[in-house]
Order: C-alpha cells, then sequence, then structure tokens
C-alpha cells in the first residue's frame, strides 16, 4: 500500500472537483495536505472534510498567478510542519473559443493561470525539496494539450508547455530526489457543465483520477511521465522521434523530403529521446557523425 505518513502536501485549485478528490486521497494515505484554493471558504471545506474523516489538514487562500501568495502559502506550510514533499498544480480554468473570435487577453490569461502558476508554485517548493533530497511534483497537462481540441488553442498551448516544464525539470531534479510528472486528466468538473451528456458524465468521475495522482506522488513513483487516467482507465503518453532519414544538403532537399516522406514519418521502431540534447545527437549520428 502506498503510505504518505509524516508527509506534506500542496494541492492546488482544490476547493472542488479534481483538486478536492486529489486531496482527499493523499490525506486518506497518510499526507497532511494543504488545501489551496481562490476561495477561503472552499479550501476551509475541503480541509474540514477530511479532518473530519480523520486526516489533517488547512485551507489556504491565493491565486497561482501571485507569486507572492504562492510563496506564503509555502512558507507557512514549511513554518507548521517544517518540509514540502509534494506539490500537485490542479488550478485551472477555462476560456474557450475558436483560435479567430479569442481575445488575447483570453489566451494570455489561461497561460498565466496554468503555466505560470505551476511555474510559481513549483519555483516556491523547488529550493526546499533539493535541500531536502526529495520531492514529487505532478503538472496537470491535458489532450487539449497532446492531440488538440477544436475552440482550446490558449488551453492547450498552456497544457503543453507544462510537458516542456516536466521533461526538463525532471532532468534537473533527478539528482536531488525531485520526480516531476505530468498527469492528463479526463473528468466531468464544473468546466465540462453541457459539454457531455449524463451517461458519460456519470463516467467520468474525478476520483477515478486521483489514484493516478497518488501514485505519483508515492515514493515509487517514475519520473518524466506523462500519465494519462479517466473512467478508471490508464494510459502513459509519450513524445516520440521517428527513426528518419538522412538527406544530406543542397537546393532539392525540400523535394528529397516531400519523397522520403512515408520513411521519415514511419512511426515502427520510433523512440523517446532522453533529452533534446539526444535528440539532437541522434540527427548529427543519422549524418555519419561520430564523436572521437
Amino acid at each position: 500500500m502506498i503510505d504518505l505518513a509524516r508527509q506534506v502536501a500542496i494541492v492546488t485549485g482544490a476547493g472542488s472537483g479534481l483538486g478536492r478528490s486529489h486531496a482527499l486521497m493523499l490525506a486518506s494515505r497518510g499526507a497532511f495536505v494543504v488545501v489551496n484554493d481562490l476561495v477561503q471558504a472552499a479550501a476551509d471545506q475541503v480541509a474540514a472534510e477530511i479532518v473530519a474523516a480523520g486526516g489533517e489538514a488547512i485551507g489556504f487562500a491565493a491565486s497561482v498567478v501571485d507569486f507572492e501568495a504562492v510563496q506564503a502559502m509555502v512558507n507557512q506550510t514549511i513554518t507548521v510542519k517544517g518540509r514540502v514533499d509534494i506539490l500537485v498544480n490542479n488550478a485551472g480554468i477555462l476560456r474557450d473559443k475558436t483560435f479567430a473570435k479569442m481575445d488575447l487577453a483570453d489566451f494570455r490569461l489561461i497561460i498565466d493561470v496554468h503555466l505560470m502558476g505551476a511555474a510559481h508554485c513549483t519555483k516556491a517548493v523547488w529550493d526546499q525539496m533539493r535541500e531536502q533530497g526529495y520531492g514529487r511534483i505532478i503538472m496537470t497537462t491535458s489532450s487539449s494539450g497532446l492531440y488538440g481540441n477544436f475552440g482550446q488553442s490558449n488551453y492547450g498551448a498552456a497544457k503543453m508547455a507544462l510537458v516542456g516544464l516536466m521533461q526538463t525539470l525532471a532532468l534537473e531534479g533527478a539528482k536531488y530526489g525531485i520526480h516531476v510528472n505530468c498527469i492528463a486528466p479526463t473528468a466531468a468538473t464544473q468546466m465540462f457543465d453541457g459539454l457531455l451528456p449524463q451517461q458519460e458524465l456519470d463516467l467520468l468521475a474525478p476520483d477515478l483520477v486521483s489514484p493516478g495522482v497518488l501514485f505519483l506522488a508515492s515514493r515509487q513513483a517514475p519520473t518524466k511521465t506523462i500519465l494519462c487516467a479517466g473512467a478508471g482507465s490508464f494510459e502513459s503518453a509519450h513524445v516520440s522521434l521517428t527513426r528518419g532519414a538522412y538527406l544530406g544538403d543542397g537546393p532539392e532537399v525540400a523535394e528529397l523530403l516531400d519523397g522520403h516522406w512515408p520513411m521519415i514519418s514511419d512511426r515502427r521502431d520510433d523512440i523517446i529521446p532522453g533529452s533534446g540534447e539526444a535528440q539532437g545527437r541522434m540527427e548529427l549520428l543519422n549524418a555519419g557523425y561520430r564523436r572521437v
């Protein structure tokens, strides 16, 4: 059994929906949970649920867009409990419209809440996790970022950016025992009201995603992973690379690309490079370069 006793977790956007479910799940396995929400009453209500069930929690109202407020939340957590072991970056909003009709202010707002919000929270705990030699950080990405969804260019851009943030932080945190992963949930929350038939909403309970968060928050968690979760089903998503083809240089390379496209896009035997540097190294190898 995954045991989070004596561990301290912060869950953002936890006053309802997925965040509430994650907070309850982590608390049920022994974690002290800081329930973050934009509204203090919502955060306190979930914290009270946890306490009523025999767990430990406090509510803390802070906007993830406000770095000073986030830092104050983390500082108070460390003052009260001495550490932060787990951060679940869950807070999010929607402003859906086609790109043609979207105001750039709504594009920027989504980037600020999802991407910068996660960056603020992660930055606030990063040094402390490095010092203690342990940490579990979970970003909330989305199929909208991984694969696209009509009317969600802002949301998709922010969610895919979180994958890029995770990929690099997993490398930078490795020697400090910090594992960084992404959860890509499919769940019926307030953001899905009116978008799906009730039968599908019933199958997509947020509670069915939270076991994935519990796994990624555990000591045995992987790192640099994208875990998709919904309706009790779990999948691993990957940014993979085909074997490709070396086409050289010269004025005809674009035409060669056209002719070789079936080979270049063939996903048989594709790989997952360990880093951007590794991907560049593969291209040098395809070109016949060998480091002496």
